[in-house]
């Protein structure tokens, strides 16, 4: 069976600016793909290409096997949700779902069988003749999901579709999506410029900046193995050491990484390193109270390390002040080198 997308050293320009620059990558049948990335990074322009809402300057787009690198969005068999929902607010919930089939000249009958069975998927029975302005936010998003599925994609585009939602839905809508995705079993390839979203809904994920891939694995091995100091930086939030202190912690490279919550943080600058344990001296910048954990920002040689430490009754959250001296300390088999 062919990858259901591939994306083959496809670049795309506006201008001088390079918003895909020779972006390659392979998108298996019934994946969960996220594209992660800051704002400009080129996850949106990725998706766009594959929806065909946009064309390479070079490369191609290959679909299910065959090269759609020009051909018409409207051919394509892939359908997207957009984070605006785009739904038509002088139509019923029924209305906008079926439009996409009338456009495509499906019978009545066959039009409304359909359209309930995806508002069914969405589990929003019962809604069919209500407007979209008399629907809750979470609610319009699947809306905007059952019309694309209504069309029976082997593919569904997500593009930030969860950005106008507020936390506590974002949250209950990621459970549905994942459980959607299940259901259908067809590819899902979604963008998002929130990791927590990628890590928690994604087969693999594409972390993405400045137009290129910097690394695609599984949200696991992103996390535990990152391959650079962006990659490390962004998903996850690690603390990127670099140049001499880097070495002075015993990276083999410029670059080492440590993740927050794996940093013991103790008053005084007392020397504790041991053969398995890295210990550094620094200044605390900040504390910060977070209810189940509390965050230090310590400065050491130059360079901000946060720490990240469970709130437990037996400790006091603020033991040391702004201005004193602490040492961090962590174990030195969790500290990963970066090349880059």
């Amino acid at each position: 069976m062919p990858a259901t997308i591939e994306l083959q050293s496809v670049t795309r320009r506006y201008g001088e600016v390079y918003a895909v620059n020779d972006v390659s990558v392979t998108i298996q049948p019934g994946e969960f793909f996220s594209m992660l990335g800051p704002s400009g990074s080129g996850k949106t322009t990725s998706l766009r290409l594959i929806a065909g809402f946009e064309y390479p300057d070079s490369g191609k787009v290959v679909l299910n096997g065959q090269d759609m690198t020009r051909t018409a969005p409207y051919d394509r068999d892939v359908n997207t949700v957009f984070q605006d929902y785009a739904l038509f607010p002088h139509l019923t919930v029924q209305q906008n779902v079926e439009y996409g089939l009338r456009m495509r000249g499906v019978g009545d009958s066959e039009c409304i069988s359909r359209a309930r069975e995806a508002l069914d998927q969405v589990a929003l029975s019962g809604f069919n003749e209500r407007k979209p302005s008399q629907l809750s936010g979470g609610q319009r998003q699947r809306v905007a999901l059952a019309r694309a599925l209504v069309n029976r994609p082997s593919v569904l585009l997500l593009d930030e579709p969860l950005g106008a939602l507020d936390l506590r839905l974002r949250e209950q809508m990621q459970i549905e999506l994942k459980k959607l995705h299940k259901q259908l079993g067809i590819t899902f390839v979604y963008v998002t410029h929130d990791q927590g979203e990628a890590m928690s809904m994604s087969d693999r994920v594409a972390v993405f900046a400045k137009g290129k891939i910097e690394q695609v694995d599984t949200p696991r091995m992103l996390y535990q193995k990152p391959a650079t100091s962006f990659v490390a930086d962004f998903v996850g939030g690690a603390n990127v050491l670099r140049g001499d202190l880097a070495k002075a912690c015993g990276a083999q490279h410029q670059f080492a990484a440590i993740r927050p919550e794996q940093i013991k943080i103790q008053a005084g600058t007392g020397n504790n390193a041991t053969p398995d344990y890295v210990t550094v001296a620094g200044t605390l910048v900040d504390t910060q109270f977070h209810g189940a954990s509390n965050h230090y920002e310590v400065e050491v040689q130059g360079q901000m390390i946060k720490a990240v430490v469970a709130n437990r009754d037996d400790v006091e959250w603020d033991f040391v002040q702004a201005g004193q001296a602490v040492s961090l300390s962590w174990a030195r088999h969790l500290m990963i080198s970066l090349e880059s």
